[in-house]
């Protein structure tokens, strides 16, 4: 029987922070950079370009029994002037991916929005919370948007679905992905699952008529402050007598090279 809970998202933007946080708060470490396409020349961290996102997220916690607390959302603020162009993409069908579906094996050619990745964290195992590494599948999704495919088979097997999607946001972004993260109970009454490290690359390319189409472009110029704002929430659950929390960073991303 599939488990459901998330990975993330995430879509453009190059930084490194670290944000010290007050206490019973968790900790976040994040860092992503634009990446080239494998096999699309002039692609990645150059204004203009088409590109892919690689991005890690870290998180530290002994809030909740120990551990963080689980994590139930993630938002990524996109650049203003940052492209997307999800036409002409293949989608994967959620009904393929959810727990009643035949798995991602089954999803269209060409609808992997990136190469598999990973995820950490902690499970409960009976009375005893163990680590969990995971591989996370992102998939473009219908309509716009992304899906995130976790799995992992020891000590636990957990097959997690995560909806993201694209809606506006306010200057200096353009667009931000809301993406949702269901909790996991692995044993009726037990510590819901709790995420240490994400890590995943999203983003590919097409050839339509013989020309490459991307999915993501960097802006083609730098906006006056010389830099690329980037922002990312990551929405914290209240459980075990803990409050909601989130915690939010921000980065300024210095701008490419033309």
């Amino acid at each position: 029987m599939r488990t459901a809970i998330s990975s993330l998202a995430a879509t453009l933007v190059l930084g490194l922070v670290m944000t010290p946080l007050a206490a019973a708060i968790p900790t976040v470490t994040f860092k992503a950079k634009p990446v080239p396409i494998p096999g699309y020349p002039h692609t990645g961290f150059i204004l203009g370009a088409g590109t892919a996102l690689e991005a890690e997220y870290h998180i530290s916690g002994t809030e909740y029994g120990g551990f963080p607390p689980p994590l139930i959302g993630v938002t990524f603020y996109l650049p203003a002037g940052v492209v997307l162009h999800p036409q002409g993409f293949p989608t994967c069908p959620l009904s393929t991916l959810e727990p009643s579906g035949p798995g991602p094996t089954h999803c269209p050619p060409g609808s992997a929005a990136g190469p598999a990745g990973e995820a950490t964290g902690y499970v409960a195992f009976g009375t005893e919370v163990v680590p969990e590494t995971a591989k996370i599948e992102p998939f473009y999704a219908p309509g716009g948007g992304l899906t995130f495919f976790t799995f992992g088979h020891s000590p636990v097997l957990l097959e997690i679905l995560s909806k993201g999607h694209y809606v506006a946001a306010g200057a200096p972004f353009g667009k931000k992905l809301e993406s949702q993260v269901p909790l996991v109970e692995t044993v009726p009454g037990a510590q819901d699952a709790s995420v240490k490290t994400i890590k995943v690359k999203v983003g590919s390319a097409i050839r339509v008529n013989g020309k490459p189409v991307f999915y993501g472009r960097l802006p083609p110029r730098c906006p006056p402050s010389g830099y690329l704002p980037v922002r990312t929430e990551l929405r914290f659950a209240g459980l075990g007598g803990l409050a909601p929390q989130t915690v939010t960073v921000e980065y300024r991303a210095p701008c490419p090279r033309r």
